[in-house]
């Protein structure tokens, strides 16, 4: 098979290079190329003619999505309209990377794939809008929504924790916020297993359960071993650009396994 994936050097890319190493593999990184530049995306993909194209390419910094609006919707919205337009004129399948953030986090339980996204900040906003323009433009769509990705690879929490906490060290973390944390490691796994099944449509891939960023916390020193004292705080006790859904936990009602998020944090963090 192959595969062609925009943002191939991002957490997810990188793994799914990995998974699909007996395949031939195209990853693209930005400096590479540009997916607001159409007529390279169109020439790069008519060429290459894979059979799967992953959109793993965002702006994702959700603050500076706020600062730079139309900047957001030219990645997270434009360039997934003009992929979903390009993989449906050279008939190639388009997994999108979408994110728990399309919801407003009012439920009181997670997330399922057909409940309503209403985001509430620009960068759900504009991936919500990504979604719906990849709807219109191709049938041959799986749209993956994650939460909380971490890797090894890149900036996230969990990497962030390990840096700033040793011991003897006091952190804040924030406790009024709950999702579900998840290993792109398994997020990639899920997605092979959803192109092999080929059902089209919207998949939650992320690991089991939930907890609030505080608890995540606690869970990293726990198995760690860090002496560090975390300190509960509240949203509010930080001045951020963007707003925060309360909670933005996911199910996933697929055939899919992910495993429990401490399971897969526990997984990470021995390697």
């Amino acid at each position: 098979m192959k595969i062609c994936i925009l943002g191939g050097m991002g957490q997810l890319g990188y793994e799914l290079k990995k998974i699909y190493q007996d395949h031939e593999v195209f990853n693209y990184r930005k400096n590479e190329l540009d997916i607001t530049d159409q007529d390279k995306l169109y020439n790069i993909l008519k060429e290459l003619q894979p059979n799967v194209v992953v959109n793993a390419a965002a702006i994702t910094d959700i603050d500076l999505c706020e600062e730079k609006r139309k900047a957001a919707f030219n990645v997270n919205t434009k360039a997934a309209k003009n992929i979903a337009e390009i993989t449906n004129e050279i008939g190639s399948e388009l997994v999108h990377i979408s994110t728990d953030y399309v919801f407003d986090g009012n439920k009181l339980t997670a997330y399922d794939e057909y409940d309503i996204p209403n985001p509430i900040n620009v960068y759900g906003l504009s991936k919500y809008k990504g979604e719906e323009e990849v709807k219109k433009s191709t049938n041959q769509y799986y749209i993956v929504r994650v939460s909380w990705l971490y890797s090894h690879r890149g900036y996230n929490f969990i990497n962030s924790m390990l840096n700033l906490s040793s011991n003897h060290t006091i952190v804040k973390v924030v406790n009024d916020q709950r999702g579900s944390p998840t290993y792109s490691f398994d997020v990639a796994y899920g997605i092979k297993e959803m192109i092999r099944n080929k059902k089209h449509g919207i998949y939650h891939l992320a690991n089991k359960g939930s907890c609030t960023w505080y608890e995540l916390a606690l869970e990293v020193c726990k198995l760690k071993n860090i002496k560090a004292k975390i300190l509960p705080i509240n949203s509010n006790e930080i001045e951020t650009k963007a707003r925060r859904p309360k909670n933005t936990s996911l199910n996933n009602n697929s055939n899919i396994t992910m495993r429990p998020w401490n399971e897969a944090l526990k997984s990470y963090l021995s390697k």
